[in-house]
């Protein structure tokens, strides 16, 4: 591995210095036995291609490409090995990871929240489930904003609002997606049939519902309109 000065990528991606012969000038000094190297460096890819006796490209025309690094929202695994809830991991809403494994033998309930929806007052039901059947199941409240933007705040913005307004004291996860192409891994294993061996139902507005037995498999599906604490979804629970 060797260091590129900063001022010398400033000049190949974009703004050339009009000192520097560009970045492939700078590698090929470095790496001359090489016609391509990948190089990795913190937030940034570089792919340059190297002449075996130096590189005199002019400035502006180094052939280096630059890419946008995607940071994920969640840490989790790949729905193709999952076989249960158990298999992932995503962040919780302080960012700290939280294996879904930590819930082992117990009943979950697993819910897409958001902060300005008309269904949003379910939060003080989730809690009062939370309190009131703490030896039946755990809730675990997921804020997404894939619907209608009515979680457009930050995590801390969304943890701060919860206490607030309804004294959520069930565990809260890092905003997620959970619908569409790029739903977080989790909710693509929730929402497959094929995958969870249950249902296909996938979440199309805030406040669905998954109820997940004490082994981590899927048991059912909830609407947004199903209650917390109505007597349908309490049923389930205790069954």
């Amino acid at each position: 591995m060797f260091k590129i000065p900063a001022f010398t990528m400033a000049g190949a991606v974009g703004h050339p210095h009009p000192n520097i012969r560009g970045i492939g000038w700078v590698v090929s000094r470095k790496l001359r036995t090489s016609r391509m190297k990948t190089l990795h460096l913190p937030g940034l890819l570089l792919v340059a291609t190297l002449g075996t006796g130096g590189c005199t490209s002019a400035p502006g025309t180094s052939p280096v490409t630059a890419t946008t690094p995607v940071t994920p929202t969640a840490m989790s695994e790949s729905t193709a090995t999952a076989t249960s809830v158990y298999d992932f991991t995503l962040n919780d809403i302080n960012g700290q990871p939280v294996p879904l494994s930590r819930y082992r033998g117990k009943k979950l309930l697993l819910v897409n929240t958001a902060s300005e929806c008309g269904y949003t007052p379910q939060y003080q039901e989730l809690e009062q489930l939370s309190r009131q059947h703490a030896d039946q199941v755990t809730v675990l409240g997921f804020p997404a904003n894939n619907f209608g933007g009515q979680e457009p705040g930050s995590d801390a913005q969304i943890a701060s609002f919860c206490e607030k307004n309804f004294g959520v004291t069930f565990p809260l996860f890092s905003k997620v997606s959970v619908a569409g192409s790029d739903a977080a891994p989790l909710f693509q294993y929730l929402g497959s049939k094929a995958q969870n061996g249950v249902t296909d139902e996938k979440p199309n507005w805030n406040f669905c519902k998954y109820l997940i037995d004490e082994t981590g498999h899927v048991v059912a599906f909830f609407p947004s309109k199903v209650k917390p604490m109505g007597e349908e979804l309490l049923s389930a629970i205790g069954k």
